[in-house]
Formats: structure tokens, sequence, C-alpha cells
């Protein structure tokens, strides 16, 4: 019998897939996604030289401003991608591995269905209409939960304190995007796995059997869509916006700057990451017309603090234990229990 791999030997190939990333589709940074983001990005400069608004000379320093990239936080970003994928990631996913499959087990009792489903993932001409469903479903309830999951984070000021980590980055560029905190990253592992469990067994009662979702790269079809549509310029200095109503259907990366933005009125705007629609029918949706309010970052909030790898990790523990404290005190107010974001000057 082959014995289960080291933890050094899983650290090792976590390592690996980190610097092949690029080559990986089940990966934001794959290549693809990185180069459909690049066109919409071409498309956005050509835009605005036609219309003589363009500061830059070139579509390069369109693309690498020096107020970006002079910033001590995009280096940050950079330093912290490696530090945090090599660390906390790693433990998050040591943590999370198969949770989904153990919930599907607890809930139906059975593990070759699941197991069948995962070796074999290729579907039968009879199966289409419970994939079909299976694909709706679970996309809807997938982006709610995470829309959910979201909310919650800015309104419990224990979560507030590890997913403020994301929303300190004052400048942002892709790998801005993986600025987490460990616990922020666990949350989601938690709440993705339980529900990817619950609507496997689900599924299985239904239709006897555990749909695969239609795969283009071995990714499903709706991740993929989702990623090669502009997706790395949600976390950049471009801004792009879908014409009218279309914003609040499609997720468009200027939904997600206005969510990144310290300015009063994006205060705890646009939680929804698929669709903006969760955030239309719960009433935080925001959207203005440019970018001219924008300003990313989490204002006076621990300033100067968030300001090296480590500091990204322990500050919020510390300021949790502090709020816990002052909570447990009595010398808290209501009001001052709530996550507040001050605009910076």
């Amino acid at each position: 019998m082959q014995s289960s791999p080291s933890l050094f030997e899983r650290f090792q190939a976590h390592v690996m897939g980190v610097l092949t990333e690029p080559f990986d589709p089940n990966e934001r940074l794959f290549a693809l996604y990185l180069a459909s983001s690049l066109i919409f990005a071409f498309g956005i400069y050509l835009a605005a030289e036609r219309k003589g608004v363009l500061k830059e000379k070139t579509f390069l320093q369109f693309l690498f401003p020096r107020h970006v990239w002079q910033h001590p936080s995009a280096w940050l970003d950079l330093r912290y991608f490696f530090f945090h994928k090599f660390i906390g990631h790693f433990l998050v996913v040591i943590l999370g591995t198969g949770l989904s499959v153990t919930v599907y087990q607890w809930l139906t009792g059975q593990e070759e269905v699941i197991l069948n489903a995962i070796r074999d993932p290729i579907p039968k001409t009879d199966e289409i209409f419970a994939i079909v469903s299976f694909l709706i479903v679970a996309t809807i309830v997938v982006d709610f939960v995470s829309f959910f999951s979201h909310y919650l984070q800015h309104k419990i000021p224990v979560l507030w304190q590890f997913h403020k980590v994301h929303h300190s980055a004052e400048v942002m560029h892709p790998v801005s995007n993986f600025r987490e905190h460990p616990v922020d990253n666990l949350l989601y592992m938690l709440a993705h796995s339980l529900t990817s469990g619950l609507l496997m067994a689900g599924a299985t009662t239904v239709f006897g059997f555990v749909p695969s979702a239609p795969a283009i790269l071995g990714v499903s079809i709706v991740g993929l869509l989702f990623n090669v549509s502009g997706y790395h310029l949600r976390h950049s200095h471009i801004w792009l916006r879908w014409p009218g109503k279309l914003s609040m259907i499609f997720p468009s990366p200027a939904h997600h700057h206005v969510h990144h933005s310290c300015h009063p009125d994006h205060i705890d705007k646009n939680f929804a990451f698929m669709f903006p629609v969760w955030d239309v029918i719960f009433k935080t949706y925001h959207m203005p017309e440019d970018n001219r309010d924008v300003k990313f970052g989490i204002g006076s909030e621990n300033e100067g603090e968030l300001t090296s790898c480590l500091r990204l990790y322990y500050i919020p523990f510390r300021d949790t234990y502090r709020l816990l404290r002052r909570t447990k005190d009595g010398s808290k107010s209501s009001s001052e229990a709530q996550p507040q974001v001050t605009p910076a000057e």
C-alpha cells in the first residue's frame, strides 16, 4: 500500500503549485485570465485615447502608472503574495481538504457515489437535464453564500478585524486580490465546502448521482466565463463599468472598485461576487458614473500599522483581543462595536 505524502512533501507540492499558477486554469493567475483582462484594458486605453483624456503617453504607462507602482502598498502586495501563499494559505488548505466530501458522506452515508463522480466526470446523455439544473442551482446558491459571508465580514466586528487586511491596500493591482488573512480564507473555505457538500448531497437525493458541471480546460464553464470577463481589473486602477442596468446584472470591475473605496458613500456597498443583483435586492448596491470619488483603503483605521507581511497577520489578532476585552469589560458602546472606517484626508 502506498503511504500518504508527508507534510513536507505536501508543502513542496504546494510551493510548486504556487509557482506554476500562470499555467493552471484552476488558479486566478492563469495566463488566459490575465490575457483577457489585458485585452479589456487595451480597449479602455484606446477609448480614452480617442476621447483625449489620457495622461499617459503609452499603453505600458497606462498599465503600470507611477502612482500605483511607486506606492509601498503595491510592493507589499507582491511580498505578501508569496509569504501568505507559502505559509497561511498552505495551512488553510491542509485544514479544509476533503471537507465537502466529509459533509456529503455525513449527510448521505455514501462514499462511492461521489468518488465515482470524481473519477468519471464525463456526463452521460441522459444526465444532461440533471447537470444543467444542478449548474444553475449551484451557481446561484454558492454565489449567495459568498455574498452573505462577505456581508457578515463587514457587519460582525470580530470578522471585520481579519477582513480589513484585504481592504487595507491603498492602491490595487491583480496581486492585491491575494492580500487576505488566513482567517478570512478559512471562513470562505468552510462556507463553500459546507455549501458544496449540501448541494451534492441534495443532488444525490434528487437524481441518484452527483452531477458534474460542464467544464472547459478542467474548469467549470461558469467559473471560466467569470474569470475571462475582465476579472483582474477588479483589483486594479482601471475603471470598467457596464452601461446602464447591465451593471446590476453582470459583475463589472467598477462594482468591486466601489466596494474597496473608503469614500463615505461607498462604505459597506457592493458585496456581491458574481451577481450584483444580491446587492440590489438587499439595498447594498451603489454604482457612480465614474471613479472620481473612489479611494482605496480603510482610511484612518490602523493608519501606519498594516505595513508588513507579519503585521498583516498579527494585528487582526491583536485588535480582536482588544475588541473582545473592551466588550467584556462593558466599556465599549454599541456604536463603537461596529467597524469604523474613516476616509483618509
